[in-house]
């Protein structure tokens, strides 16, 4: 097992002292209240309060939350959706599972769904837009809201990476019908284990959900629609409850984190692209992410200097065996594909020292003045 200097997960930290938590949980163990018991509906409160909605319903992974939402926007099989073609696989996943054929669209240099490609993607049908908060950035929402506007089709967010944050002072998860959030572990707010969040306004659509989460039961002997087994844990919400009261320091910290790395940076600016920092635009940083010249080199240089970076990924999504059957090829994404061959996410969470990060900034560094 390789020993870092600079290791990658936050893990070992974050819960290294659990004491408080497992008090928490022994304490709920005697109710037996494991499904959708009172630590949900405390989780569910927290989590609208930090993003700002009416509502935030516990689903059971953030790829179950872009599905039942799109669900409850009335995506049916044999509709399309559109999405960004540097995505993770679970924004496709969950648009195939939804029923529907995912219809992907190029990104800016910055990582996110190019707003100018949209509309051409756009046939008669498509029936929902997701534009993904790629690393924590927020995608160009105005344009993107005035073109579902023009066509009459609802914005479901993939706001996995993007809690706590916001463009123009509009936090990601309210511009749609719903925003979508991922608890995995190694996410920005995270719990033991798979676990989701959906975000919206609409008493409707959260009514929708409630029922999709739970095999559409209206009480026990009723139900209601045909829906899914996608419910949080009681005892992954107890340690939601935990962590959620940390949340302002966790992205605070990051995002002092990414500002050194930045700031390292523009010195090797020939070698080392940074995404541009919008003004008016809170990113938080769920990965710290740069194309770098020479990538594959400096990923191994970096691993054998001691820091754990991860190329976040270099096969783009188009090119993979399982979308074969959607025609896509090599060429049909310049950006995602150029972005594949040189993109590299570096140690950034809340648990570093400044120490750490600044040995990372200076290991880049020291590989480019070689």
């Amino acid at each position: 097992m390789t020993h870092w200097k600079v290791r990658y997960s936050p893990l070992p930290e974050q819960f290294a002292d659990v004491d408080e938590v497992m008090k928490e949980i022994r304490e709920h163990l005697v109710t037996c209240q494991f499904t959708l018991g009172p630590p949900v509906q405390q989780f569910e409160r927290s989590f609208a309060d930090v993003i700002g909605t009416r509502h935030a319903i516990g689903v059971g992974s953030g790829t179950d939350a872009i599905m039942l939402a799109l669900k409850a926007a009335g995506v049916q099989p044999g509709d399309e959706v559109i999405t960004a073609a540097n995505t993770f696989i679970a924004t496709v996943g969950a648009i195939h599972a939804a029923g529907a054929r995912p219809v992907l669209v190029d990104v800016t240099p910055s990582y996110n769904i190019d707003p100018r490609l949209i509309e051409a993607a756009i046939t008669p049908r498509t029936r929902a837009l997701v534009p993904v908060h790629y690393a924590g950035e927020p995608a160009e929402m105005a344009p993107i809201m005035a073109i579902a506007a023009r066509h009459g089709l609802p914005i479901v967010e993939d706001a996995c990476h993007a809690i706590q944050a916001h463009e123009h002072g509009r936090r990601a998860g309210t511009f749609g019908v719903a925003g979508c959030f991922s608890l995995h572990p190694l996410k920005n707010l995270n719990v033991w284990g798979d676990g989701g969040v959906i975000t919206t306004d609409s008493d409707e659509i959260a009514g929708t959900l409630r029922l999709l989460r739970n095999h559409g039961l209206r009480s026990r002997d009723e139900v209601e629609i045909l829906g899914h087994n996608s419910r949080l844990d009681s005892i992954q919400a107890i340690v939601g409850n935990w962590l959620i009261r940390q949340m302002d320091d966790i992205t605070a910290t990051r995002i002092r984190y990414a500002a050194m790395y930045d700031r390292a940076f523009a010195a090797i600016a020939d070698s080392v692209t940074i995404p541009v920092r919008r003004p008016d635009v809170k990113s938080v940083y769920h990965l710290y992410m740069v194309t770098a010249e020479r990538r594959d080199e400096l990923y191994r240089y970096l691993h054998a200097q001691g820091v754990e970076a991860k190329i976040h990924y270099p096969i783009p999504l188009h090119l993979q065996p399982a979308l074969a059957r959607f025609g896509y090829a090599r060429g049909d994404f310049p950006v995602t594909e150029r972005l594949a061959g040189r993109l590299i996410s570096l140690p950034l969470d809340q648990h570093l020292t400044e120490d750490a990060v600044a040995y990372c900034a200076q290991t880049v560094l020291d590989f480019y003045r070689r």
